[in-house]
């Protein structure tokens, strides 16, 4: 595994992270926790919270799709979406939810100021990002779409999102967190 330039559980947490925190608002699948938990590993972000029924760890089937990455991502559960966002903005984030909305921003438009703490909120598999967090959002940023259906999936949302952050701009966006 060294070829392949991975790093240790301690090298991980040793590393310059993303300042991006990921909000589950809601999530329905332990397999899609799971995923998104592996994405903000190999994103290097800063964390996950895990809000209102959002699984959390242990369980076998969120182990399932992270393949570990709860043992490096950290993270922690806040009773309601509205709570994290609360505290979040209260330490100085920026926080986004991940909707089409009216006045929304495209993703490929998106770009924060380097150094600039944000969190990205991604919403219930059905429902989305609850409406009374919107609310409370500094902005929306949404997936440009081109066909029928103009929406994905938690997991595939996230990936491309969290991507964008890390890359977008040509290079990641590390703070020393």
């Amino acid at each position: 595994m060294d070829e392949l330039g991975r790093k240790t559980i301690d090298e991980f947490k040793q590393a310059a992270k993303n300042p991006v925190v990921v909000v589950l608002d809601n999530i329905r699948s332990m397999h899609n926790v799971g995923s998104v938990f592996r994405t903000a590993d190999a994103f290097l972000m800063e964390g996950i919270a895990l809000c209102g029924y959002t699984p959390q760890p242990p369980h076998r089937d969120i182990h399932k799709t992270a393949l570990g990455a709860t043992e490096t991502v950290n993270w922690l559960y806040v009773p309601t979406t509205m709570e994290a966002v609360q505290q979040l903005k209260t330490a100085g984030y920026k926080v986004y939810g991940i909707e089409q909305t009216v006045g929304s921003i495209s993703l490929e438009n998106f770009a924060p100021p380097a150094g600039e703490k944000i969190a990205v909120v991604f919403g219930n598999e059905v429902e989305g990002v609850n409406q009374e967090v919107l609310a409370l959002c500094d902005g929306c940023i949404e997936i440009p779409q081109q066909g029928m259906k103009h929406s994905l999936n938690i997991s595939v949302a996230a990936g491309i999102v969290l991507w964008h952050l890390a890359y977008g701009n040509g290079t990641a966006h590390n703070s020393t967190i």
